[in-house]
């Protein structure tokens, strides 16, 4: 197990280390019998301390307002997922309250991980109802950038859990936001295919084979479908890594993130899954949440899968 730089902690008392690596883990050797898993990622947009717009006054380093932090608690409570990854969560404090005031409010993630990297701020996070085989955060991934050379600002989280006849690992990313002070590289474009490319590579060194590995990678990508970093997510050379999952609300709408001021409306959340585990996902696409709290929680909008673990061949956990 990779056990190098993490946390073991037991529901209400995950601790986490002030290290490059910053995790709350507890594992388990022993295979759940369900067969179904949900999933779920959610930009939960600033739950930190930041600077905010409240009652049409600019505040500094100010938290996530009350009223948001609710309407966030009843999304998630409406996904009702076995695992949440999250984007946008601050540092270990903010998730250790997220996670305590679900618990009073009966919705109980008694597993937590959350990666730090470049950015100290906001962070990939995992809460779970199941335990983690392993969890690693990955804040050392590079990529060539004019030159120099970068690092995947968020990095990845990656985590491993049992699911019915064998494991899923989970790939949580968060690529660079379009906004950037560079006049040669336009909303970030080359700098967000950088940290695709890195993040690819990664997964295929974990997985050399797609075709029989079981994986998600999601996250806010903060691209669109047919842009050039999910199209590196998906594929290298003749290998394919993943497929994209098709995803919309109840409506058919299929965006998933609102510019509030511009009034736009994109998807840029997404889900991407293995070949190898393709053939669990429930109804082959996924789902985006347009339930109750959606537009006051968050910016972003959650897109859920359900796995059935039981329309593909078992297979023994992989060993890293």
């Amino acid at each position: 197990m990779d056990t190098d730089g993490l946390s073991v902690g037991r529901r209400s008392s995950v601790k986490f280390p002030v290290r490059k690596m910053v995790l709350g883990v507890c594992l388990a050797t022993v295979v759940l019998r369900a067969e179904t898993l949900t999933i779920a990622t959610y930009n939960v947009e600033n739950y930190v301390a930041a600077g905010r717009r409240v009652d049409d006054v600019y505040r500094r380093a100010y938290p996530k307002p009350e009223a948001a932090k609710q309407a966030l608690r009843a999304v998630i409570r409406g996904l009702n997922a076995d695992v949440l990854a999250l984007q946008e969560m601050g540092p270990a404090p903010y998730l250790q309250e997220l996670q305590r005031d679900l618990r009073s409010e009966g919705l109980d993630y008694p597993h937590a991980a959350l990666a730090e990297a470049v950015d100290a701020d906001r962070h990939v996070a995992l809460l779970s109802r199941r335990p983690f085989r392993r969890v690693q955060a990955q804040a050392d991934l590079g990529f060539t950038y004019f030159n120099g050379r970068e690092r995947v600002k968020r990095g990845v989280l990656e985590a491993a859990l049992a699911a019915g006849n064998g494991e899923v690992t989970l790939f949580v990313v968060h690529l660079r936001s379009r906004f950037t002070d560079r006049a040669d590289d336009p909303n970030a474009a080359r700098c967000r295919a950088g940290e695709a490319g890195a993040i690819r590579d990664f997964v295929l060194r974990r997985f050399p084979d797609p075709a029989a590995a079981r994986f998600l990678i999601l996250g806010d990508c903060n691209d669109t479908k047919d842009s050039k970093p999910l199209r590196l997510l998906m594929r290298r050379g003749r290998t394919v890594i993943a497929e994209l999952l098709a995803a919309a609300d109840a409506r058919g709408e299929t965006w998933t993130h609102t510019y509030r001021r511009e009034e736009t409306y994109l998807r840029v959340d997404h889900i991407l899954v293995s070949p190898g585990l393709a053939a669990a996902v429930a109804g082959g696409r996924a789902q985006i949440y347009d339930g109750p709290g959606g537009r006051e929680a968050s910016d972003h909008r959650p897109v859920v899968v359900r796995l059935e673990m039981d329309k593909i061949a078992p297979v023994a956990p992989a060993g890293h």
